[in-house]
Parts: structure tokens; sequence; C-alpha cells
């Protein structure tokens, strides 16, 4: 897992690079990113691309000076954390973090 971060000059804005292995991804058939950004809805969930390889990835513009919360949903069933991320917080539903990308 890995998160790229390219913060632009030209404006308030960051280049975020969602990205998972294909053994991160479990073999995955489809992945998806949601957050704060599309707010944790399914139906806008974002489609990271997959690569030849296996990897997925995805990237995003991210107002900054913001903390956005994040998680990958696998085949639409798995929930996969991101050891990247820059902290976590408790999710508030069950044991489980959510992940923050903070820009």
């Amino acid at each position: 897992m890995s998160i790229k971060k390219q913060f632009l000059k030209s404006k308030p804005v960051c280049k975020v690079t969602f990205s998972l292995t294909k053994e991160e991804a479990l073999d995955a058939e489809k992945v998806q990113l949601l957050g704060d950004f599309n707010d944790w809805n399914v139906a806008e969930a974002i489609d990271l691309k997959k690569f030849k390889n296996g990897t997925y990835k995805t990237t995003l513009d991210l107002e900054t000076s913001k903390s956005y919360q994040f998680k990958y949903l696998i085949d639409d069933t798995k929930w996969e954390n991101d050891h990247a991320a820059d902290s976590y917080v408790n999710n508030g539903i069950d044991s489980q973090d959510n992940f923050v990308v903070e820009v």
C-alpha cells in the first residue's frame, strides 16, 4: 500500500494517489475507495484502475489543509486497511479504524 502526494503550487489542491498491490488487494476483481471525499456513499465509490501487474491505483484532487478518512472496499464485501495512512481514528461503529490522509 502506498499513498503518494503531489502538492500543486498554483492552487490549494493536492493530487493524492492511492494504490494497492495485487497481494494487498487479495487478487480482487474490483477495488473501490470510499471516504469523506464521497460521503462514504457506495453509489459514489471511486473505482481504482487495475493494471496488468495486478496493482490498483487512483488519483484524487483533494483540498489542502484538511484530513480525510477513507477505506478500500474489495469486491463489494471486504474492507481493507491502508497501513501507509498518516493516522488512524476509530470509526465509531465497531472496533475497526478508518484511515486518514492529511493534505
